[in-house]
């Protein structure tokens, strides 16, 4: 019988880890231009609270347990209502490769893709679904 996860302490945070050449640059982005709060900072690793129990951690490559590469095999994906707000406070930014703003009906949601600073593409979606 495989062991059961009953009894065990709850989750208590979700973080996804990307790793940085130039960690300052990170910083800057996540921090000072998107305004997500530090809430862990370990020197060369950052981590940003995004939503309740959603964190972003920003490493230094030179000290993760991974090193930064050019191929970027995830996406970042946050959820969010009113879009459109969000899609003009990054353009504003001047944000690296901002899509056109898009609908897909097969997924129900509204979205626009751009890249931060080290080409990890970055989603702001919000569901055409009332319950979200």
């Amino acid at each position: 019988m495989a062991p059961s996860p009953e009894g065990l302490p709850k989750v208590e945070k979700l973080i996804t880890f990307i790793y940085y050449r130039d960690l300052q640059k990170g910083i800057e982005f996540y921090e000072k231009q998107l305004g997500f709060p530090l809430a862990i900072d370990q020197g060369w690793c950052k981590i940003y609270r995004i939503s309740e129990a959603g964190y972003l951690g920003i490493v230094d490559e030179k000290r993760g347990m991974h090193r930064w590469n050019e191929v970027k095999p995830v996406q970042i994906c946050f959820r969010v209502s009113r879009v459109n707000e969000w899609y003009d406070f990054c353009e504003k930014l001047g944000v690296q490769n901002l899509s056109a703003l898009f609908e897909s009906k097969e997924l129900r949601i509204r979205a626009f893709v751009f890249d931060d600073p080290e080409g990890y593409q970055i989603e702001i979606q919000e569901s055409m679904d009332q319950e979200g």
